[in-house]
């Protein structure tokens, strides 16, 4: 299978960055051309929840995570190259955490998206160089002809 660069994008800044609004920016643009296929939505889901809980929006986290699960439930174990099944598993974690954060607070952690197929692999592999990390990373939209690349 070819893979999106779009997609590989995604998931150097997802695993080695941690940088969710990047993730959402190229997904977003993937999620449209593929006219708002629920997959790519969910897994864009995922990282906004993660980028609203580090910047300490609980209940915008919660809203993200609840409805990446969700969607990402319907899809079969390994899916569009990744371990699906895990990230359902840990994304639902963390929602469950999230609806006790008050009576339970705990530290911001990132999750990892792990990849089953070596092509895939390769994929990042070989566009990782190529993709440079936003430092710092950008805490939100920026309209000016500077912030695009």
């Amino acid at each position: 299978m070819v893979y999106d660069r779009l997609y590989v994008a995604y998931l150097v800044y997802f695993n080695r960055d941690r940088d969710y609004f990047e993730c959402h920016e190229v997904l977003e643009e993937l999620w449209l051309s593929k006219e708002r296929d629920p997959l790519y939505k969910a897994l864009l889901q995922v990282a906004v929840g993660l980028y609203h809980f580090r910047n300490g929006n609980v209940r915008g986290a919660l809203i993200m995570l609840e409805g990446a699960a969700s969607r990402l439930r319907q899809y079969p174990d390994v899916t569009l190259g990744i371990h699906l099944t895990k990230l359902i598993r840990e994304t639902e974690d963390y929602a469950r955490k999230l609806k006790e954060y008050e009576q339970k607070p705990f530290p911001y952690y990132d999750l990892t998206i792990d990849i089953a197929d070596e092509k895939l692999a390769e994929a990042v592999e070989t566009a990782s160089p190529d993709i440079k990390p936003n430092i710092p990373q950008r805490r939100g939209p920026c309209r000016q002809q500077s912030c695009r690349r």
